[in-house]
């Protein structure tokens, strides 16, 4: 949502206020919700009457998420214990993903305080990302090589680039992470679930992997560049044999065997 002023810059509402931007998006989102909420909860009464023990669990759930919508709240701000958030997820809701606001700055307020943004924007749950971006000044850097841009952000005192810090805000909200693969020809950065484990990692490129998985030899992306690739890192004793059961983390560099 847009936080700057700029009176070259219209408003589809004629005025900024990111807090308005917000109610009204999510008052959208919220009524879906609530719709798509009333016809599962109409169907579901039917079973949890006929004594289904299932149904009565999920109508008791839907009876305490309708009352929240209703006051503006989304779905997935509403405190339930895990195995009940898992009987909500069949429902598709979309309050009940993940949020991250993106404020759109101006140039010289890229470096507003995360509390600065929640104040102005009135998000004040923890749990979901406040971030500033400036689209105007992704538009500047465009066509910038890589050191032009750090010079450029380092000009305004950003030294962590704001589209990089958004992307893994992202990857993190959806609880994904990177690992690579690194061989002669070419090196490949591989997306994965967190938690997942190396026979798990290794199905994303290929089911075979997967299915005939017997080791992996890794090492953490950095030990491998500073060693200058695996024959060094082996010397130093960076590289690591693991397992079925080895849970892969982000920024692992992997070498399977099968």
């Amino acid at each position: 949502m847009r936080i700057f002023e700029d009176t070259n810059v219209h408003h589809v509402s004629g005025s900024v206020d990111p807090r308005r931007d917000i109610e009204i998006i999510n008052a959208e989102l919220i009524l879906a919700d609530l719709e798509s909420l009333g016809k599962r909860a109409a169907e579901n009464e039917k079973k949890a009457r006929s004594g289904d023990k299932d149904a009565k669990v999920k109508q008791e759930i839907y009876e305490k998420l309708k009352p929240h919508l209703e006051a503006g709240n989304l779905a997935i701000t509403l405190e339930l214990e895990d195995e009940q958030k898992a009987l909500l997820k069949d429902l598709y809701l979309l309050t009940n993903k993940p949020f991250i606001y993106a404020c759109n700055v101006a140039e010289d307020q890229i470096n507003l305080s995360e509390d600065e943004l929640r104040k102005q924007t009135g998000i004040m749950d923890k749990n979901i990302p406040v971030l500033p971006i400036s689209v105007k000044m992704e538009l500047d850097m465009m066509d910038f090589s890589e050191e032009d841009r750090k010079e450029y952000l380092a000009g305004y005192g950003v030294y962590d680039n704001p589209t990089d810090t958004l992307i893994k805000t992202c990857f993190d909200a959806l609880g994904l992470q990177y690992y690579f693969t690194a061989g002669e020809i070419e090196v490949r950065a591989w997306t994965i679930h967190k938690g997942w484990r190396a026979p798990q990692a290794a199905g994303v490129i290929h089911t075979d992997f997967e299915k005939k998985f017997i080791k992996a030899d890794t090492v953490n992306w950095h030990d491998l560049v500073e060693s200058g690739g695996w024959t060094g890192a082996r010397e130093k004793g960076k590289v690591r044999m693991e397992g079925k059961e080895y849970v892969v983390q982000d920024g692992d560099v992997m070498l399977f065997k099968f």
